[in-house]
């Protein structure tokens, strides 16, 4: 069962940090979606299976 889990990222305003925080987050076992909105700083990430916060926090470090 996927799950869906949103997180703000402060800075987070153009393409490339978009571009970059996308690919570090979907380096972590049992996420299979990505999606950023730079308007609003807001990274949504769905899962198969459990993830952590702080896997997600560090992967945007």
């Amino acid at each position: 069962m996927a799950t869906n889990s949103t997180y703000t990222v402060s800075g987070m305003t153009c393409g490339s940090c978009a571009s970059k925080v996308t690919d570090h987050v979907e380096q972590i076992d049992g996420v299979t979606d990505v999606a950023v909105d730079t308007s609003t700083g807001s990274l949504m990430v769905t899962t198969d299976a459990p993830v952590t916060d702080d896997a997600v926090h560090t992967a945007i470090k």
